[in-house]
């Protein structure tokens, strides 16, 4: 999924979430004592008791369309992790017309998802909006070229035609581009083309190398006929350049809410990032059984696609050695100075754009209240996936 830069509501920031004192562990307290879960296994679904139980209401605006970008929420709203948590979620379809940002502060959810990156651009116009646990702990985004093309490496690209894609998705390419002494911005030493949300000018040969995120569109590669030899391209036709591995990488998917709303529910907000977690730590060890609860909710892509990108999704968020969506202060500082550095914000970012102490204390409740379990995906191993034609 692309990101998109863009701007919403003011609204001046008035910081960070204050540490969960008193009043917090009272709501949890409460929380317990209304809702009793049990799950089978350690894995399955979670039941909640007594059913009279009063349920919060949350809302989540996914950044694009249903898909295994989001298999976690989808596994735990069907899995009944939120219900067990003591909530009521409501999922809410995102895609091209919509910027999580700003349904979420004009009221329309309580917590949206989207790049760290446009929640910088969005707080920099004075929107009250922090991140409360960054879900990816690496970047998905590459830059990829046929083998055929004798590109080998970043440093390769030089004079040739590279494809990016517009409205903030650029700027990691453009930053490992700067690095080898080229200037995408004025198009010396290499020439920039705005590539479209496909991959058709590249398979078509009108580029030499093209945007492509691992969990979407290199798969749309893998699932496209070569021409040279009459078979699905595989990963042996292609030179696949990480901006996570290039240093330039950003920061994607990651949750974020109103720092008012966030003060008055905090409780709320932690017990939605722990189930929230749960869910991922469902579709980590349970790859096959979290792409049938995407395939439930109707997506447009197929099951080996979407089985794909939930391999890849994971591998984004798996292994995270401070805990599911905690914060790396390191990786926010390098999106934050390439954002600055490519004038996505017009000012330094502060420390306050996140509170990471909701993440850490959903870590900690689930190590509490679910015994044995893995979160920080420390034994982690991705599945091997076969694509298909069209990915079906």
């Amino acid at each position: 999924m692309r990101t998109s830069v863009g701007s919403t509501e003011p609204a001046e920031y008035s910081g960070k979430g204050q540490a969960m004192g008193r009043k917090h562990w009272t709501g949890v307290a409460l929380a317990l004592c209304v809702v009793v879960f049990s799950l089978w296994a350690g894995f399955g679904t979670a039941k909640a008791q007594p059913k009279a139980a009063k349920l919060d209401k949350v809302t989540l605006q996914l950044k694009w369309v249903t898909q295994s970008q989001f298999a976690g929420y989808y596994a735990a709203k069907a899995l009944g992790y939120y219900k067990a948590f003591g909530l009521d979620v409501t999922l809410k379809l995102g895609g091209p017309s919509i910027t999580p940002e700003q349904v979420v502060a004009s009221g329309g959810a309580q917590i949206g998802i989207d790049w760290l990156p446009s929640l910088l651009a969005t707080r920099d116009t004075g929107t009250n909006l922090e991140n409360i646990a960054q879900m990816f702990a690496r970047s998905g985004m590459t830059e990829i070229a046929k083998k055929s093309t004798g590109i080998t490496s970043i440093s390769a690209m030089r004079n040739k035609t590279v494809g990016v894609w517009c409205c903030g998705n650029q700027f990691e390419l453009y930053a490992a581009l700067t690095k080898h002494g080229m200037d995408p911005e004025h198009n010396k030493g290499v020439k920039i083309f705005n590539q479209p949300f496909d991959m058709n000018a590249f398979l078509q040969g009108k580029i030499q190398a093209a945007a492509a995120m691992t969990y979407n569109e290199l798969a749309q590669v893998l699932e496209s006929k070569n021409p040279a030899t009459g078979k699905l391209y595989t990963l042996n036709d292609l030179n696949v350049f990480k901006m996570q591995n290039q240093g330039t990488g950003m920061l994607e998917d990651g949750l974020f809410a109103d720092q008012s709303w966030v003060s008055a529910n905090r409780d709320v907000a932690m017990r939605f990032i722990a189930a929230s977690d749960r869910g991922w730590i469902y579709c980590r060890d349970h790859v096959t059984q979290c792409v049938t609860i995407v395939l439930q909710n109707g997506p447009t892509l197929g099951k080996t696609h979407q089985t794909w990108q939930l391999n890849e999704i994971n591998k984004l968020i798996w292994p995270n050695t401070k805990g599911i969506g905690v914060m790396n202060p390191a990786a926010f500082k390098q999106t934050a100075a390439i954002a600055l550095k490519y004038k996505v914000i017009k000012k330094a970012a502060s420390s306050k754009a996140y509170d990471a102490t909701l993440a850490k204390a959903a870590v900690q409740y689930l190590k509490n209240h679910v015994k044995g379990i893995d979160v920080n995906g420390k034994s982690y191993k991705p599945i091997t996936v076969k694509l298909t034609a069209g990915g079906k």
